[in-house]
């Protein structure tokens, strides 16, 4: 029985994003093709070129979208254009992947979403930091059940950045750490413990000259009991630990990311040897009620398995990777958090 012919993928954006986190996973999953790549930038056209010399890069939206062997549309945008050109690519009857955060604010999201829903077009979120090797293993470590019943969640993605011109940087994009970074944390907690009731935050913004809000905590109370504690920051000088999860039978600590980021900015890629391993002594550890300590090793993270879904989803086979429901959940709770830093109140997250 001869495969089933290639999915066509267009690209829309080549900065970071869409060089280093998506095109490599695109290009590794069997059954995925990307046809073209939107940029405007010569540097990044001329980049694009080099990487994919087998697809065409052109300068619009509209050129992608005139393509008909393009079947899935990769918004790897500003912020503020995720949504209108997510809807203009479902409108024309592609199935989209747009990065996180899904919009601006919780009204768009949900427009994207009925966009998608007329159209009949499966619509997804780039939330790929759930195939993470440490979030990976936590959810294994807890549905084993050696921590006992869980108290409370602390989880950091720290760096160091200094300020510049780039679209990340600015309050008009929703830029800084807490939508980029902090989608992530809070996408992580709740798929791991359920909704969110409450939140406090504190923000600051303490580079001089920062345009962001670049040191950032959330305190998220969940439905069920337990609570999780989340740090984003521009300032960190010293990453960790990454995830400490406590149990009444235990704690979970790991102090390193994943390195998927890390080897990429290095040059490997998705296939090559070692990629997405850690070495032994980055391992996180359990300490158990009774004194003892246990090294817990760190499966292999893997975000190619995002396309691979989305691959089976649009050939009709399982779901699509992340339902962008719950990426709505997660910017109810990014928005509550926003309120309360600036109000110094816990703020309650709605449900509608």
């Amino acid at each position: 029985m001869a495969p089933p012919p290639d999915i066509g993928i267009g690209i829309v954006g080549y900065g970071l994003a869409g060089r280093l986190f998506h095109a490599p996973y695109i290009d590794a999953v069997d059954g995925l093709r990307i046809r073209a790549i939107a940029t405007s930038h010569p540097d990044r056209r001329a980049q694009a070129l080099s990487d994919h010399p087998d697809a065409e890069v052109v300068d619009s939206v509209d050129a992608i979208l005139a393509r008909p062997d393009v079947e899935v549309v990769v918004v790897v945008t500003p912020n503020r254009s995720h949504a209108p050109i997510g809807m203009q690519a479902l409108a024309s009857g592609r199935h989209v992947v747009v990065d996180k955060p899904i919009a601006m604010t919780v009204p768009e999201a949900e427009a994207l979403i009925e966009a998608g829903d007329r159209a009949g077009r499966i619509l997804s979120v780039y939330q790929n930091r759930r195939w993470d090797g440490d979030f990976q293993t936590v959810r294994s470590v807890i549905d084993r059940g050696v921590l006992g019943a869980i108290d409370s969640l602390e989880a950091r993605f720290e760096r160091w950045a200094t300020v510049g011109p780039e679209w990340r940087e600015t309050a008009e994009e929703a830029g800084g750490p807490h939508r980029d970074l902090g989608a992530h944390l809070v996408d992580q907690s709740l798929v791991l413990f359920g909704d969110a009731t409450r939140v406090f935050a504190q923000f600051d913004s303490r580079r001089p000259g920062s345009r962001v809000e670049d040191s950032v905590f959330v305190a998220v109370d969940h439905a069920d009991g337990v609570r999780s504690r989340l740090w984003t920051s521009l300032i960190a000088l010293r990453n960790g630990p990454r995830v400490r999860i406590r149990g009444l039978g235990g704690e979970y600590v790991k102090e390193d990311l994943d390195p998927q980021e890390r080897q990429l900015l290095e040059g490997l890629r998705p296939g090559d040897p070692g990629f997405g391993e850690e070495p032994a002594e980055r391992w996180g550890s359990v300490s158990a009620s009774d004194g003892t300590r246990t090294v817990v090793p760190t499966e292999r993270g893997d975000y190619s398995r995002f396309y691979e879904l989305l691959r089976d989803a649009v050939r009709g086979v399982g779901e699509r990777p992340v339902d962008p429901a719950d990426s709505v959940r997660g910017l109810r709770v990014l928005e509550a958090a926003e309120r309360s830093a600036r109000s110094g109140a816990v703020e309650t997250v709605s449900r509608s």
